[in-house]
């Protein structure tokens, strides 16, 4: 839905339009800070929200008009005001909504001129919905009292800022926020930055106070967010001085302690696993009643649904407690990757999923060993998403995104385990020093601005290169492009020859069920293949590939096959993403070792067999 005002009361169609693809903002303007004022009214039968929105922009080429996304919200046309940063006032021609793109377009009789900065003035009301969309309202009710309590929170991925404040809501459009919001006095506000000043009076009313946050890092706008609340916290600083809190309702307090213990034990991991400091003073986690994602990755407070926060010992069961350090680890990580390097645009939303999805284990591994979810991922992720990939039905990792209504339509187990799965098989062929020492770049090269999945293979093989890690002739673009831009994933199959110790490899796309029709995919299947093995018996550490089956390669043969009467496993650690078959002697030769002595085979490729 389009912001509607009395200017804005267009008619429906009667049967449904096409939906629109070009959905892209003009590029003329490039905001630089957003101050921003709202209020909500936390009352039942109001429920709306004051809101003003002033944006600095920098015009980049000369135009007759300041376009802004807005959805959901009602734009008092009279106050809007457009004039050079310290200068006069712009004439406004008219103003013109388009519903189908959620676009606010403010019309110019004077141009606009490159070089210049502006800035945009406009009052607005928006509504505290129950959508779990926007900036909308929660409700719980307080045990000790028995009565609902309202909550006003934030969801703003992938395009619900707009229904917030007007603004360039496009992920690769950063820049600055300043906050106030409005509260009661017996409600408390957090955002994303800490509060500059607190409780500052509102002119007209003693009803609310001013919280006024510090300005924020240049960012996105899916990750704005505010929460207006009586929630209490428990906190943590740790050596790397960032104040962490954990938010819960007042009666689950009490269910805090594992967050509070793991969370800031987590960040300081990645910091040291990126290299790259955490670019924020504090960081606040919150479990919010009703919330319909499982986290959601906003800079400096992250929220969540209340099972993938909250632990009660005694209640609540061991897998919860896996289930909320695998969360809070996934979402720390996004806090470097996806929110200091964002996607320029969401058909790149995989690989922040897929990466934020992989290390998610590392964080875990580094604080809570015990778990051995390491060992768990190739169960998980890796061969959970292998029964979807092998159906013909499946689809690449990598789909063009036109219209944002369908980011939720094709972004599914492919995008996040399969993701996941190929991330951590780069970091395997390249080595882990390599992989991370070229994450530490990019993500230096690349702070606080976008990036698209071609500039991180950069990185990787400029690294790769340099380390010696990758051959010169080879480029992970190209390696990569192989499974991020066809669907499915080949199996790779073993014909030892036992008298010369060599073996044949072949490779064919992996698929179960094929239909008995005739399929119209008449696409050659074929990846670039890093191919591992060990002995049974022998060091399964060593993942790197000295061998690799090239795209389009049918066969390959390979030395340094062991015995006759040793089994050879390939896929260490089934670290790449395929499935092995071996002749048949090698079968009976794998069981028999299984029967005799099963931890001659390492426990992931175990699990791969």
């Amino acid at each position: 839905a389009g912001p509607e005002t009395e200017s804005s009361k267009l008619s429906k169609p009667a049967t449904p339009k096409p939906k629109v693809t070009d959905v892209r903002l003009p590029t003329h303007l490039v905001p630089l800070d957003y101050k921003l004022e709202l209020v909500p009214f936390i009352i039942p039968d109001n429920f709306t929200i004051r809101g003003f929105a002033e944006i600095e922009m920098n015009c980049t080429e000369s135009a007759f008009n300041v376009t802004l996304h807005a959805a959901d919200i009602t734009i008092e046309n009279d106050t809007v005001k457009v004039m050079e940063k310290d200068g006069d006032n712009v004439d406004i021609f008219n103003y013109d909504y388009d519903l189908d793109r959620e676009f606010f377009i403010v019309n110019l009789n004077a141009g606009l001129l490159a070089g210049k900065t502006y800035v945009i003035k406009i009052h607005y009301t928006a509504y505290l919905k129950d959508n779990l969309k926007g900036f909308y309202r929660s409700v719980y009710k307080d045990s000790n009292t028995g009565e609902e309590e309202y909550i006003a929170n934030t969801q703003l991925q992938a395009t619900d800022a707009r229904r917030v404040f007007p603004c360039f809501d496009e992920p690769q459009i950063k820049a600055k926020y300043e906050i106030s919001l409005g509260r009661r006095p017996d409600m408390s506000s957090i955002s994303n930055m800490p509060i500059a000043s607190e409780g500052v009076p509102m002119e007209g009313t003693s009803d609310y106070v001013w919280d006024k946050y510090q300005q924020s890092v240049k960012m996105s706008t899916y990750l704005v967010a505010f929460v207006v609340s009586k929630f209490k916290f428990v906190e943590t600083t740790r050596e790397n001085n960032v104040r962490f809190r954990i938010w819960s309702e007042p009666n689950s307090l009490d269910q805090t302690a594992y967050a509070n213990d793991i969370g800031p034990k987590m960040l300081e991991f990645f910091e040291g696993y990126f290299n790259v400091k955490f670019p924020l003073p504090k960081q606040d986690m919150i479990a919010i009643p009703d919330f319909g994602a499982g986290a959601m990755e906003n800079w400096g407070l992250i929220t969540y649904r209340e099972t993938a926060l909250l632990f009660k010992d005694g209640v609540s069961a061991a897998s919860n407690k896996q289930r909320i350090a695998i969360v809070v680890s996934h979402e720390l990580a996004h806090q470097w990757f996806g929110n200091l390097v964002t996607p320029s645009w969401w058909t790149d939303l995989w690989l922040n999923e897929g990466f934020a999805s992989y290390v998610q284990y590392l964080g875990v591994e580094a604080i809570q060993p015990e778990l051995k979810l390491l060992e768990q991922f190739v169960i998980m992720d890796l061969q959970n998403v292998f029964s979807i990939d092998a159906l013909e039905s499946s689809h690449p990792i990598s789909i063009p995104v036109k219209h944002p209504d369908e980011i939720n339509e094709i972004f599914d187990s492919i995008s996040y385990k399969k993701g996941a799965s190929i991330i951590r098989m780069m970091d395997k062929f390249l080595t882990t020093n390599t992989f991370r020492q070229a994450l530490t770049n990019y993500l230096t090269d690349l702070q606080f601005d976008a990036a698209e999945q071609d500039d991180l293979w950069q990185h990787l093989t400029a690294q790769g290169h340099k380390d010696g890690r990758l051959a010169l002739d080879m480029e992970v673009k190209t390696i990569m492009d192989t499974w991020t831009l066809q669907m499915g994933f080949p199996v790779v199959t073993v014909r030892r020859n036992y008298q010369k110790k060599t073996a044949t490899i072949t490779q064919e796309r992996f698929l179960i069920g094929k239909s008995e029709e005739k399929t119209t995919d008449t696409k050659e299947y074929s990846w670039w293949i890093p191919l591992t093995f060990a002995a049974a018996g022998r060091s399964f550490n060593d993942t790197y590939s000295e061998n690799w089956m090239k795209e389009g390669e049918q066969t390959k043969d390979i030395s340094g096959m062991p015995d006759s009467g040793t089994a050879v496993v390939f896929n260490v650690q089934q670290t790449g993403y395929y499935r092995v078959n071996y002749d048949k002697e090698n079968w009976i030769l794998l069981s028999q070792q299984l029967l005799k002595d099963h931890l001659a085979i390492h426990v992931i490729n175990r699990a791969q067999i």
